[in-house]
């Protein structure tokens, strides 16, 4: 079972994009985010004749999430996380496919921090580990995918002392990330390439891609249930380099 996350930075408007890559890749399951579109708006149409079921949360502008599979159609579990009054943001939606719980997140950016949106971020991020650690409790076979908004490690940044003070980057964001990790859950892409610079986002500004300028904020989690599973894990980044792309590349792992 090959499983992707990529943040598409605007479904219609990268449509092409994304699915000239799920024909070339034939991912049998996809977690999008930045969306950008109302539920209305997803080009639910398109996203079947190229062979592939989906659920989504959308959102106008901003946001959104949605999860496909090929050849079936995924089975909602979860819509949201835990209930907070003062969220309104389209960043979760979770499904079972062909016996694996997938949950497809965006993590909130958090900039300017410090401020309110950082402290969005990390109230956001509390609640989702809360949910991580119920599924860890549960041993369900899960994979947590999708836009973290995190460089884990010096690792994960291009140039990491230029990035101390950013919310992507911030001691605080960096723990939360580690606390999932000593819940019980590996970091796929990290596991089969301990030792590499490996990126999955470029900015569009300063010939970001064309320096290999990047950042590693895409990340699929797994479950202690499917971690020995795991056999291959990458990038497609020559996805970054195609016409009208987005600054994500689609990110994979393949499990037994």
């Amino acid at each position: 079972m090959k499983i992707a996350t990529f943040n598409v930075n605007g479904i219609n408007g990268r449509l092409a994009v994304l699915l000239r890559w799920l024909e070339e890749a034939a991912p049998d399951v996809v977690c999008l985010q930045e969306l950008k579109a109302p539920d209305e708006r997803f080009p639910r149409k398109e996203i079947e004749q190229a062979g592939y079921g989906a659920i989504w949360l959308g959102q106008k502008s901003w946001n959104g999430v949605a999860l496909l599979a090929r050849g079936t159609e995924p089975v909602e579990t979860r819509r949201g996380l835990v209930a907070d009054a003062e969220d309104e943001h389209s960043r979760y939606i979770e499904g079972a496919v062909s016996g694996v719980l997938v949950g497809c997140l965006y993590l909130p950016n958090g900039n300017p921090a410090p401020g309110p949106k950082w402290d969005y971020k990390l109230r956001w991020f509390e609640r989702f580990s809360r949910h991580a650690g119920e599924l860890i409790a549960a041993d369900i076979p899960a994979v947590l995918a999708g836009d973290y908004n995190v460089m884990p490690t010096e690792l994960d940044v291009y140039k990491p002392e230029r990035w101390t003070k950013d919310a992507l980057f911030r001691p605080e964001v960096r723990a939360a990330y580690q606390s999932l990790l000593e819940q019980g859950w590996t970091d796929a892409l990290r596991t089969m390439h301990p030792g590499e610079r490996i990126y999955t986002f470029w900015d569009y500004f300063r010939n970001a891609y064309e320096r290999d300028a990047g950042l590693r904020l895409d990340h699929l989690l797994l479950a202690p249930a499917l971690a020995d599973r795991l056999e291959d894990a990458g990038v497609d980044r020559n996805v970054r380099g195609w016409d009208k792309a987005s600054d994500h590349a689609p990110t994979w792992i393949v499990l037994r």
